[in-house]
């Protein structure tokens, strides 16, 4: 059984030399930023940056024309907040309202993450939006990088248990978070304790070989896609009573086309614990493993799940139990029945209102008949309620008192809100779709500028079979790194070159089952023909309540 250990090769990728040598992630990014004849950083401090929770992008709509003026790219950034479990407060939203104005594109973007993203900052606005985003107790630490990303908590409003749950995402946020003071130094002017180099005590000097990511669930609903998640974390709820969670390992989606080694995995279930101190020990010491005998020789194969695969579920529970001085205890029966949003309005068992609405692809901002972005704003003025992302990149308004609920109504109904969620179909309240063009650098086809569009199209479909209230999971990427989570969807679309997309079928509504390729290399007109022709067959030979995911799947027209 034994293979070559990663840890033998003794070849690294560029990107571990330069976590190596980054002095606690600091690098040369002061140096890089008072370079004002360059929009851009230099190239290390590019890949350091990220640990602060910033990408550096360029505008890919323009990048041929402006090289044919012999001019460089036209480079801005991207801010992730860490926001761990999606819940901020009311001047938390007003101030990213601000900052969003004033030194970003003025969209606010929600992510599949449960958090925010804001896009186009130039390199001379990036401290000020640090600096005014830490006055309201909000940061960007570890959003990006090879670190443990923001951890994700299922929505499930309306019950007491859900608190003492969210709570986890919030310790386990704060356990795992780089102990170096580096973006404190470099954003916040702080100055500098200790000149001697300290190790840190969790990611060392080399930090992790890729991201991590841990999602907490909360059956029936599988909101959070747990399954996708380096550990997945499933509440166990009995008679109403919080009694601890299984535990999950390995989930991943990200691919590489044409290279057969990558591949999507769904977590293991590898057993279940029920106390606080005992599970955080647990979450602190898979991610060590991973540190330790994760692939630093090929970033493609550097996930947890191929560290699993590498070695064995076996070899790693064995690990683990070593490592923590206990054996996991044996997991207990949980079920999914869906995996949604709960929109409209719903009242919990304090009495309290919460509102949920859609949200296109997550993009909060002012249309003509829909203005989201000043209702929000309006409505956090009035300091009555809460925001919470959830990971389908919607919203809900929580924690609203009776007293309040009119208030906010007015406001839902006077800026469009009620009316445009009247107006959605189901296929569209069930659609995501990653940024894509124009920034990211890694999209070869369209993400969320396009499928707004085909979704309309896909829509008349659907009513000529009847179909329009069917609630199909459908989701689109522009490469397949898999942001929008495409590869659990009932349809997947995953870009290949512009206009052209892989079409994936036959994952279920529960999050459970990975869909699988049905065609490759499709343009609109032949997706539009193919859809046709499967709901065509869904209409007619569909057994009484199934899903357009199991009935694909029964089909056998993925194999």
């Amino acid at each position: 059984m034994k293979k070559d250990s990663f840890l033998e090769k003794k070849k690294k990728t560029r990107e571990e030399k330069i976590k190596k040598e980054s002095l606690g992630l600091r690098g040369t990014i002061i140096d890089s930023l008072k370079n004002e004849l360059f929009g851009g950083l230099d190239d290390q401090d590019k890949i350091i940056v990220k640990f602060h929770g910033l990408y550096q992008q360029d505008n890919r709509d323009i990048r041929e024309e402006r090289s044919k003026k012999k001019l460089d790219r036209f480079f801005s950034f991207m801010i992730r907040l860490r926001i761990p479990g999606g819940l901020i407060n009311s001047k938390q939203w007003i101030a990213i309202h601000k900052i969003s104005e004033k030194n970003s594109t003025g969209v606010i973007k929600v992510t599949t993450r449960q958090t925010i993203q804001l896009h186009g900052l130039i390199k001379s606005k990036i401290k000020p939006t640090i600096q005014s985003f830490n006055l309201e107790k909000l940061d960007s630490i570890a959003t990006c990088g090879d670190v443990n990303r923001n951890v994700v908590c299922s929505t499930y409003i309306g019950k007491y248990f859900h608190e003492e749950i969210f709570n986890y995402a919030l310790k386990i946020s704060k356990m795992l978070l780089p102990k170096t003071r580096a973006y404190y130094e470099i954003w916040l002017d702080e100055k500098k304790i200790l000149e001697k180099k300290k190790k840190e005590p969790l990611y060392l000097d080399c930090f992790l070989p890729r991201k991590f990511k841990i999602a907490i669930a909360i059956p029936p609903n599988n909101d959070v896609d747990v399954f996708a998640n380096d550990i997945g974390l499933i509440a166990i709820i009995v008679n109403n009573q919080f009694q601890g969670f299984n535990i999950s390992v390995g989930g991943g989606l990200s691919t590489t086309h044409g290279n057969s080694k990558t591949y999507s995995r769904l977590g293991t279930v590898i057993g279940f614990y029920d106390s606080e101190k005992e599970i955080l020990k647990i979450i602190y010491e898979i991610l060590k493993i991973q540190r330790d005998y994760g692939n630093r020789g090929d970033r493609k194969l550097a996930r947890l799940k191929y560290t699993i695969d590498h070695y064995g579920i076996d070899w790693f529970k064995n690990k683990l139990e070593k490592r923590i001085g206990f054996f996991l205890k044996k997991e207990h029966p949980f079920f999914f029945t869906e995996r949604c949003d709960y929109f409209g309005w719903i009242q919990d068992n304090r009495k309290l209102w919460n509102y949920t609405f859609f949200i296109e692809n997550g993009l909060i901002f002012d249309r003509k008949n829909f203005k989201l972005k000043s209702a929000l704003l309006k409505i956090a003025e009035y300091q009555i309620c809460d925001f919470l992302f959830t990971c389908n990149q919607n919203m809900t308004l929580t924690h609203i008192h009776r007293n309040d609920k009119k208030k906010i109504e007015f406001f839902l109904d006077k800026y469009g809100i009620y009316n445009y969620m009247n107006s959605l179909s189901s296929i569209r309240k069930n659609s995501m779709a990653c940024v894509a063009f124009n920034t990211c650098p890694l999209a070869l086809a369209e993400g969320q500028r396009y499928l707004p569009h085909l979704i309309s199209k896909i829509e008349t479909i659907l009513k000529k079979y009847q179909l329009d209230k069917e609630n199909i999971i459908i989701r689109m990427t522009g490469c397949p790194n898999g942001c929008s989570r495409p590869y659990l969807s009932e349809i997947g679309l995953v870009g290949v070159s512009y206009g052209r997309y892989n079409l994936y079928l036959g994952g279920d509504q529960e999050g459970r089952r990975l869909n699988k390729l049905y065609k490759k290399n499709m343009d609109e007109f032949s997706i539009l023909k193919e859809l046709d022709l499967i709901f065509y067959f869904f209409k007619k030979e569909r057994f009484f309540g199934e899903k357009l995911g199991n009935f694909s799947f029964r089909k056998k027209w993925i194999v």
